[in-house]
């Protein structure tokens, strides 16, 4: 990654309440309590000489099309340098897998197209039922992103494998209690896991 960082760089992160995780919406500043707020603390030690500026616009619940719908504000109009993507959850069993790829793909074709941004393109992922309806609908979604990210030349955190190996050495629940929303572990593993694969 050092030899990317040659400006100050403003990280724009997105999605729903993964992203969110309780950050005041009154404070434009305030970047939750979840990953994000890890990674503001941890790119600076990592760069000690390398300026960051971290903008966290994670709206809890959210699916893709909402993102698609506040793109220009939230996004475009901010000028990002990197712009990272978690969202994809909340699609499942709502979104059908054709319209959720029209949709993701409509986000980077904006995003290629009207910026210059380098975009990290984190999968959603569920930590526990392998084979249940939830795993069944999501996992074509992740198949879908990961041929976006191929097509749009984006990084890739392969975040539902991640958590599947995570899982052989603790319990599902010392990640993700709900199977969904990550413990403070849990968030400390994709914070840890963003930056791994930035690095590769």
């Amino acid at each position: 990654m050092d030899n990317i960082l040659t400006k100050k760089t403003l990280i724009l992160f997105q999605g729903d309440s993964i992203t969110d995780c309780g950050r005041s919406w009154d404070d434009p500043e305030n970047l939750g309590d979840g990953y994000v707020r890890l990674l503001s603390t941890m790119l600076p030690d990592k760069y000690p000489k390398h300026e960051f500026k971290f903008i966290n616009r994670g709206v809890s619940g959210e699916k893709v099309r909402d993102l698609v719908s506040r793109w220009d504000v939230d996004c475009i109009s901010l000028q990002p340098d990197w712009l990272s993507i978690l969202v994809g959850i909340n699609d499942t069993l709502i979104t059908p897998v054709t319209e959720f790829e029209e949709e993701y793909q409509t986000l980077l074709r904006r995003t290629t197209d009207e910026l210059e941004s380098r975009i990290i393109i984190c999968e959603p992922f569920l930590i526990s039922g392998d084979n249940n309806a939830y795993r069944e609908d999501l996992n074509p979604k992740i198949e879908v992103i990961r041929k976006l990210a191929k097509v749009y030349n984006t990084d890739l955190v392969p975040l539902d494998k991640i958590f599947h190996e995570a899982c052989s050495l603790k319990t599902p629940e010392h990640w993700a209690p709900d199977g969904v929303h990550p413990s403070p572990e849990g968030h400390a593993l994709i914070a840890k896991s963003w930056i791994k694969y930035l690095d590769v």
